[in-house]
């Protein structure tokens, strides 16, 4: 029974759970149970002695210390010299920079996106012009989170890195 469900999903791609919040389906029913305890309930509770950052298993809290404050990305593209934490982060690199795989196409202006996240997000924010960046200091509002601290250092702490 365990192969039938590897081989569907893994060989297959089915995703036969699906979340009742939002869009995203999910190969195992336990896939889903992490998406809604962490996406939607906001729990992480395996958090990351070094950072703090929380995550919504030991086996992520593990990869992120792996890559992250060990430097270690053992999975390496055959193309080019980016390097992954895992396997499936190489699989979708390669598949979206290598293949030109870009399965999510934007409704209205046709851009195609290799992650249905990152559709969202460029609906979000192009499409429906949200900023959800915003300054406390001034309530100026940004679409992205680097826009904003580049505002915040050259206004607000004068910090001028062209002159």
């Amino acid at each position: 029974d365990k192969l039938k469900g590897h081989i569907s999903s893994v060989h297959e791609g089915e995703k036969p759970f699906k979340c009742g919040i939002c869009t995203k389906d999910f190969a195992t029913n336990d896939n889903l149970k992490q998406h809604v305890t962490s996406v939607h309930d906001g729990k992480r509770p395996f958090k990351c002695e070094i950072c703090t950052q929380g995550f919504t298993s030991n086996k992520d809290l593990k990869r992120h210390v792996t890559s992250v404050h060990e430097g270690k990305k053992p999975f390496k593209c055959n193309t080019c010299d980016a390097s992954f934490a895992g396997k499936s982060d190489l699989k979708k690199h390669v598949s979206s920079v290598h293949e030109g795989n870009k399965p999510h196409k934007c409704e209205m202006c046709g851009t195609g996106f290799a992650q249905k996240d990152k559709l969202k997000k460029h609906v979000s924010l192009v499409h429906e012009g949200n900023k959800p960046h915003k300054c406390e200091i001034c309530d100026s509002n940004f679409t992205e989170k680097g826009s904003l601290k580049k505002h915040i250092s050259s206004i607000h702490e004068n910090n001028k890195p062209f002159k």
